[in-house]
């Protein structure tokens, strides 16, 4: 290379840096965004909205919720990816569109190692094994007993989602059997179990704990590896024989790759003081979800983890989609 090529090869990355640490000054300059890539009323979505003024007040500028639904996440989770790198459009997503999606799509808009970034971690719940009130099971055991007896219809909060793949996993494990009926969110998914077109779901405990404590559906149990305390009485999966079973849905903000340090590390700062304020502390673990918190490359490096992990699942079971 000669030496007025390394120069101007010197000079752009010089002016870069520059132009990017003046972006991170400004920002934010203007309002900002949080994507969430399901239906309103979800785990996701509890969370967005439960800190979204917080961080409007934090930052000095409005913060828009966005719920940008369909493909189990991944439509949402395209429009970060491949949105501008400047700290304005931020993605609230749990595991399921970043580390099932890679194994469970034969065909991906993005790519979440390479397209994403992580800024934190910020709360993860345990699924609850529901039903509805009429079925006539108390336990795991006696809900097995009547699957092979009675057909029983399976609410799939998304194709290919993580309380999918423990819906699958419990069935294998326990020897159930059921059918899928498919939703496109977790909350259309629980209003139909409520209702009985469905008889059979799992989701996050965030999301499905206060309709357990209305009465409206009936917890058969856990899948967690010791007893929650807000409902303590509940076993867990593993106390009824599914040996090391445990399940569980994690939300965490993202955004575009290429982000600015300095804005990943400000996002950081302000969302933990935020989640692990008093009042949001309080409001999620009043319905089961634990505050979780990372450094961004401790998330970057969890997910990845993630992926690998539910890469197995995904293989055992022989899942695959368009």
């Amino acid at each position: 290379m000669s030496v007025n090529r390394r120069k101007v090869l010197a000079t752009s990355l010089a002016l870069g840096l520059a132009a990017s640490g003046v972006q991170a000054q400004t920002w934010p300059a203007k309002p900002i965004r949080i994507v969430v890539p399901y239906p309103p009323g979800g785990s996701s979505d509890i969370i967005a909205r439960s800190i979204s003024q917080a961080l409007s007040e934090a930052l000095k500028q409005p913060v828009i919720v966005e719920n940008r639904a369909g493909a189990n996440g991944n439509l949402g989770a395209d429009v970060v990816a491949k949105s501008a790198p400047d700290g304005y459009t931020l993605l609230l997503c749990d595991t399921g569109a970043l580390a099932i999606s890679p194994s469970v799509y034969t065909k991906l808009a993005f790519d979440p190692s390479k397209d994403l970034r992580g800024v934190t971690m910020l709360a993860y719940s345990p699924h609850l094994l529901v039903v509805h009130p009429s079925v006539p099971a108390n336990n795991l055991k006696e809900l097995v007993a009547l699957s092979h007896k009675s057909q029983l219809n399976f609410a799939v909060t998304a194709m290919g989602s993580a309380p999918h793949l423990a819906g699958v996993a419990v069935e294998r494990a326990s020897k159930a059997k059921w059918q899928y009926i498919p939703y496109k969110g977790g909350s259309q998914a629980v209003t139909d179990t409520i209702a009985g077109q469905t008889q059979v779901l799992m989701n996050g405990m965030l999301a499905t704990l206060p309709f357990v404590q209305s009465g409206k559906l009936k917890i058969l149990g856990v899948s967690k590896a010791t007893r929650m305390p807000l409902i303590g009485d509940v076993p867990t999966l593993q106390e009824q024989g599914l040996s090391g079973f445990e399940s569980g849905t994690w939300q965490g903000m993202l955004v575009a790759n290429g982000t600015p340090a300095a804005i990943v590390n400000r996002l950081n700062t302000e969302l933990i003081k935020i989640i692990r304020s008093p009042e949001i502390r309080a409001k999620l673990s009043g319905q089961g979800a634990e505050v979780v918190t990372m450094a961004p490359a401790e998330q970057d490096k969890f997910f990845n983890q993630e992926r690998k992990r539910w890469a197995e699942v995904v293989t055992q079971a022989g899942i695959k989609l368009d």
